[in-house]
């Protein structure tokens, strides 16, 4: 049976059950949504049926814009225009939190007429999402003027509502994934440290056990021992001291070099000049370093330069390049006692060579009578984490 043979009653409620079943769906479907593009869709259909408007508008609070993000018409209207809130009648509503019935768009100064008159535009109705703080607002639009029905605003009210509703929905599932998946970085990080504290241990320790063996091998009592063990791991722990302030990131030269110095020159600092450019090197490759310096310097106290009054030590380092950066690393000895080969390799020369050649480093020490000489030389390419400390027999 066709509507047209029914009474008006009948088709009224027959009407009124057909939107407000469409209303139903429409609200559904609202709660399962998962991104706004598809809220959006979802009420610019719903709204037209429901409402039995010639076209609607989905608008966005966008600072103090209205942005008008989608439409449903039967002729274009204003889809990806933005107008100032205080210049529109979405505006009104969004910042009054109040639903606008408009019958005659001409007669009502809230509504800019300018802006209206390219359209079918006659009468309209605009209805916030949300009375406090609303974030968007639903346009429905009539191309004759009259008063919208009762009913067809209370239908959109209720649909503003759960679009409401549906967005809000839509902020906290996004703001639920955004903390998830920062949770699951930090535990992937949080996993890569630990991993890397693993193994920074096991150097650590590896290289502690072989300074202790070599050094209680060379020692010739056990005060010897203690006193260059001792100096030793002090020498390290202050290599350490730098790679925490920076979070393991690595040291710069300069403050390596400052910190050995303090820890191997008893006190002859002042006779001792560096100078170079500003390098960081990475942590492994800055540990045995800061230990080669500890030793040249030791040296230098007990047996070399700063034995004698007027010596001296010049530390100078150059960044070179070329194909590849390198590190150009010089320590001269002058004005000290008169300099002969070491009769045997002791665990200072060792650690010397070897320690470097393990971080792709070339090393040469020369004991003219002047003054002890050490080159390094070291490709910054390679200035990076060593897996495994050097094997020191």
């Amino acid at each position: 049976m066709s509507l047209s043979v029914l009474r008006p009653e009948a088709v009224h409620d027959a009407l009124s059950s057909a939107r407000l079943s469409r209303l139903v769906s429409a609200i559904q479907r609202l709660s399962s949504a998962r991104e706004l593009d598809e809220i959006v869709d979802i009420v610019r259909i719903a709204a037209r049926d429901i409402s039995g408007a010639d076209g609607v508008t989905f608008v966005l609070r966008d600072g103090d814009c209205c942005h008008y993000v989608a439409e449903n018409a039967i002729s274009p209207l204003w889809t990806g225009c933005k107008f100032p809130l205080s210049a529109c009648i979405s505006g009104w509503c969004m910042v009054n939190g109040r639903t606008a019935v408009i019958p005659d768009i001409y007669a009502d100064g809230r509504v800019p007429a300018d802006a209206y008159r390219l359209t079918f535009v006659r009468s309209l109705v605009m209805t916030p999402v949300q009375a406090e703080n609303s974030v968007a607002a639903i346009g429905a639009y009539w191309a004759e003027r009259q008063t919208p029905e009762p009913e067809a605003v209370a239908l959109l009210e209720t649909l503003a509502r759960s679009t409401a509703t549906a967005i809000t929905n839509v902020q906290l599932i996004a703001s639920l994934t955004a903390s998830e998946q920062t949770a699951r970085r930090q535990l992937e990080t949080q996993r890569l440290l630990l991993d890397e504290l693993n193994h920074r241990v096991k150097n650590t320790l590896a290289t502690v056990q072989s300074m202790a063996r070599q050094t209680l091998r060379a020692a010739p009592d056990p005060a010897a021992f203690v006193a260059g063990f001792e100096g030793r791991l002090h020498a390290l722990s202050r290599a350490h001291e730098l790679f925490t302030r920076t979070i393991w990131t690595g040291a710069d030269l300069a403050e390596l070099i400052d910190e050995q110095l303090a820890v191997g020159t008893g006190g002859n600092g002042e006779r001792i000049g560096a100078c170079g450019p500003a390098v960081t090197l990475a942590p492994l490759v800055a540990q045995y370093i800061g230990l080669v310096i500890h030793e040249l310097a030791t040296n230098a106290r007990k047996h070399g330069a700063l034995l004698a009054p007027e010596g001296k030590v010049e530390i100078a380092w150059s960044v070179k390049v070329g194909e590849t950066r390198e590190l150009a690393l010089r320590w001269l000895e002058s004005g000290g006692p008169s300099v002969r080969p070491p009769e045997k390799r002791g665990f200072g020369l060792v650690m010397i060579e070897r320690g470097l050649r393990h971080i792709g480093a070339q090393v040469s020490l020369t004991f003219a009578s002047a003054g002890v000489c050490c080159d390094v030389r070291l490709p910054l390419r390679e200035a990076t984490e060593c897996r495994t400390p050097p094997h020191l027999p």
